[in-house]
């Protein structure tokens, strides 16, 4: 769900907050581990090969995965370094990426993951962006965590494992 947005956010941002029906832990590790970035990323339509994906879970970290636009085949990376890192509930990167808008440079992903017991509210915050990429980069989001819903809803997310 889309609320309404601080005073911090500008009108060159995507804004999201969203609830998941599982424990941050989990939820945290949709963003951290690659064999589960892999299995949600992108909108509907693209998907994200795991050999593409690289998180190094510290400050100063990369953040890098590859979109593929699965009907024609193009290639959208994403290349990230990770600004702030608080194991399990805050991810900030900057980040540059190639999209079908044209490069996107200098943008920050902000990720914070509050706590609710069973449920967990994420809070993105993504920019700047001009017109036509906020809006698609928002749509992107919104499928993504669609995605993540439904594995969720199917139990296939793995409850242990290591982070990273």
């Amino acid at each position: 769900m889309t609320e309404s947005r601080p005073g911090e956010v500008a009108d060159t941002d995507v804004y999201i907050t969203r609830a998941f029906d599982a424990p941050r832990e989990l939820v945290w590790r949709f963003f951290t581990r690659p064999e589960q970035l892999a299995t949600w990323f992108g909108p509907t339509g693209f998907s994200v090969p795991r050999d593409s994906i690289v998180v190094e879970p510290v400050v100063g970290g990369r953040w890098e995965l590859t979109m593929v636009d699965d009907a024609h085949g193009g290639s959208f990376p994403m290349r990230g370094t990770i600004v702030e890192f608080v194991e399990p509930e805050l991810i900030v990167i900057e980040a540059s990426a190639e999209t079908g808008f044209g490069d996107l440079d200098a943008v920050t992903l902000r990720i914070q993951f509050h706590d609710h017991g069973d449920r967990t509210r994420i809070t993105l915050h993504q920019g700047p962006f001009d017109p036509d990429a906020l809006h698609a980069t928002e749509a992107g989001w919104l499928e993504s965590f669609d995605k993540i819903d439904s594995i969720l809803a199917a139990g296939t997310a793995p409850e242990t494992g290591e982070e990273g």
